[in-house]
């Protein structure tokens, strides 16, 4: 058996999620004695011996939809969201807000990979939606190095997770160089899962019970303050199209 909580894991977070999968495990009764932090994620997802883990929606609604059975999404406070939802804020150099995202748009922009939905399918659908697009984009594998591409000028523009942000903006000191000028539309945050075949009911409550229980510091550092089920129709979001390659310039 694994369980596997990736999307917030900072090592500044990774006491707060030990401490809500021992919660989740002493309520259910089984599972293993610490969460997996070796197993690439994407691996985790359609483990058939997965427990517990946590997928982005966008991998869940391309790859993912028939090898896993939701539980759920937390509730993360965020300004103007809807509990169990979620946004992404668009951030350039505080010295380049003034220009705003059109022009930012014109630069290049910085994602984390091209199956995440707060770093590339709710921007670009963002943008589309005012007529725009990327002129150039910049691969970076991960929403921190995202960060760091605008904060040291090899990238205009990023969108990073509203939660993520939040963590950044605690304790990664390169995040204070930075704006916010944007934010995306909604969709569901990041999702627990377990495998198919597995019965959902009894990890659903333990794991309510398990944010219930955690400390107000663990609940803080994770911004993880209750548990909600959402309908799987709330998942029916169109793809969104594909990035271009990692650095590249489009047509104008």
């Amino acid at each position: 058996m694994i369980a596997s909580l990736p999307m917030y894991d900072r090592p500044e977070a990774q006491a707060a999620n030990d401490a809500l999968w021992a919660a989740v495990r002493d309520k259910l009764g089984y599972g293993p004695d610490r969460l997996d932090r070796t197993t690439p994620f994407i691996d985790t997802w359609a483990h058939p011996d997965l427990v517990l883990g946590q997928i982005c929606n966008l991998p869940y609604r391309a790859r993912f939809r028939d090898q896993v059975t939701l539980l759920g999404c937390g509730d993360h406070r965020l300004d103007d969201t809807p509990a169990g939802y979620y946004h992404s804020v668009f951030v350039v150099r505080k010295d380049d807000a003034a220009r705003g995202l059109a022009p930012a748009v014109l630069g290049t922009f910085a994602y984390n990979e091209a199956l995440s939905q707060s770093g590339w399918g709710a921007p670009v659908t963002r943008i589309a939606a005012q007529g725009l697009q990327f002129k150039s984009t910049l691969q970076t594998g991960s929403h921190l190095d995202s960060l760091r591409a605008v904060a040291e000028g090899r990238a205009d523009l990023a969108a990073i997770d509203a939660v993520t942000w939040a963590q950044q903006l605690k304790w990664e000191p390169q995040a204070q160089d930075l704006t916010v000028i944007e934010r995306t539309g909604l969709s569901p945050a990041q999702t627990f899962v377990t495998a198919k075949g597995q019965d959902p009911a009894p990890i659903r409550a333990a794991l309510a019970e398990a944010i219930d229980s955690l400390d107000a510091a663990h609940k803080d550092a994770l911004h993880l303050y209750g548990f909600v089920t959402l309908p799987d129709r709330a998942y029916d979001i169109p793809l969104p199209i594909a990035p271009m390659t990692p650095l590249h310039s489009a047509a104008i």
